[in-house]
Order: structure tokens, then sequence, then C-alpha cells
């Protein structure tokens, strides 16, 4: 029996007729007939015998029935799981995002996202650029939100929204800073360097050469989190991405955005081999509009 014969024999055991289970089938009774004598002839014995006009499970198909159920029950639950992962609604996301995206946004846009994603779960853990593609050859997650894909790598990539680089200071430092910073204007002050922080920091580094602007370096900050403490300490002012400078929003500090711009791009990066299924890609969409708020 192949699992057409499964269904139709579960349904007309289960609703005493062919036409009541062709009704429940939504398929012709004629086709339900033919499936079921096609059955009875591959099994070598009937199922049913007919009496005041019902059809009568014979003693082999209640022994055949038990088993029958089990499969049935599996196949429906594999229909449902299969429904709900078109609609994005249940599954478990594994998700990794730089330590700048997973202070404030990435958590931002799960909360948000379980309001209407009740059975989801998530793995969620932070990643450093240096780390990412390890963590994806080895299964560790499935997707990693970071700025600037690994150069040749066999990765794909979904863009999710921009960001950019931004002066991070304490109010007391620049109180008449304008909209935006011009380089020139970080000169004169303590500055945390991020020049050592990854992609970023080596973005910043090529402008200041670009604008032959010299900054007083005092620190030099391999992650935006320190340069930011140290920032909220007194010890000179730094330049990081916009999230972490949301992120990292206190009384008494402010930033304002660069001048020139010096924008970055935010990336969903994955195995070209496995690309993200329904459910991830829902939540990516939840995590481009989550960065996209001002």
């Amino acid at each position: 029996m192949n699992l057409r014969h499964i269904e139709v024999f579960h349904a007309v055991y289960s609703n005493g007729s062919v036409s009541a289970a062709a009704r429940a089938l939504n398929v012709s009774q004629p086709s339900v007939s033919k499936t079921l004598r096609h059955a009875e002839t591959l099994i070598g014995f009937p199922l049913f015998r007919r009496a005041a006009g019902r059809l009568i499970p014979t003693e082999d198909a209640h022994i055949l029935f038990g088993d029958v159920a089990d499969i049935q029950d599996r196949v429906q639950a594999l229909r449902e799981a299969s429904r709900n992962m078109r609609r994005g609604t249940q599954g478990t996301l594994r998700i990794s995002a730089l330590p700048s995206l997973a202070l404030d946004a990435l958590p931002a846009a799960v909360a948000k996202f379980l309001t209407t994603h009740g059975d989801v779960r998530f793995d969620l853990q932070t990643v450093h650029h240096d780390d990412l593609l390890r963590k994806l050859f080895e299964r560790e997650t499935d997707i990693a939100i970071a700025y600037e894909a690994p150069a040749n790598a066999p990765l794909a990539h979904t863009p999710l929204g921009r960001g950019e680089l931004v002066a991070l200071y304490r109010e007391q430092d620049m109180p008449d800073a304008p909209p935006r910073l011009p380089l020139a204007a970080l000169a004169g002050h303590r500055f945390i360097s991020p020049v050592a922080s990854g992609p970023l920091g080596r973005m910043f580094a090529r402008e200041l050469d670009r604008a032959n602007v010299v900054l007083d370096d005092v620190v030099s900050a391999r992650t935006f989190h320190i340069a930011t403490s140290l920032v909220r300490h007194g010890a000179g002012l730094t330049v990081v991405d916009s999230f972490t400078a949301q992120a990292a929003m206190a009384p008494g500090l402010a930033w304002r955005p660069l001048d020139p711009a010096m924008g970055f791009e935010v990336t969903a990066m994955y195995l070209a081999t496995r690309p993200p299924g329904a459910l991830a890609a829902s939540f990516l969409k939840a995590f481009a509009a989550t960065i996209a708020q001002p």
C-alpha cells in the first residue's frame, strides 16, 4: 500500500462509507472506490463488506487500521509542519551577529518577532568578524549578521540595511558640536582609536589618510564596546558604528555622524549551499525593518 491507499482506507474506515470518505478527501466517489479496490488487490484480502448500505470493516481491516492510523497521524504532522514552514511560524533560528548589532538591534528585532511568531525558538550568539566563517562552516550558526563578507569566501548574502560611522563623545567635551562632525573637528581631543576593530576600523583609517588628518590616539580599542566604555569614563572621544552609539546612549553622552559620511551595508551571510528557509527569511525582513527605524 502506498500513502494514497492508506489515506483512502483511513477515510473510509473513519467515515463508514465511500461517499463520506470522498467528501472528507474532497475527491469523487469513483476515485475512492477505485483506490480502495486497488489497495485490496495489492494486499490480497478484502477490507470491507457491505451491510445495510454501509461498509463494515473486516477483522483484518481492524488489525490493519492501528498501524494505518499511526502512519496517517505522522503524515498529517508532516503536512502541518510544512504549512508552518511556509507561513514562517515554527522552528528554531540560529543567528549570530556582530557585538555592535547584538547589543540592541538584534534583541529588539527578536522581541518584536516573537509577538507574532510565538512558536519560534532562537539560538543567538555574538560573532567577531574574524570568526564568522568558522562558525558558519562548523554549523555553530546558520546566519551571521555582519558588515562585510570575508573576501573570496563561498558565502551568499542578503542586504538588510545600512549604517554609518559616528563620533561618540561626552557632551561636556564638545558642547557646540554641529549636526555632522568633520574629521578635522576630532583633532585636538584625546582619541580612542577603533582602527584595530575590524573592517569598519580599516575604513575609518583609510578616510583619515585620504583627508590627511592626524588624531591624538591615547588608546587603541579592538572592540567598539571597549571604546564606548572608555568614552563614558572620560578617557576621550571615539568613532563607532551608529548601532553601537545608539545602544550606548546614556546621560551626558552624545553622538554625531561624520562629514564626509562613511556608510556601510548590514548584511546577512550564510553558506551558499544552505540559504535561509521561509522562517529565517521572515525574521531577516523583521530585522531589516528594525534597523531602518530612526
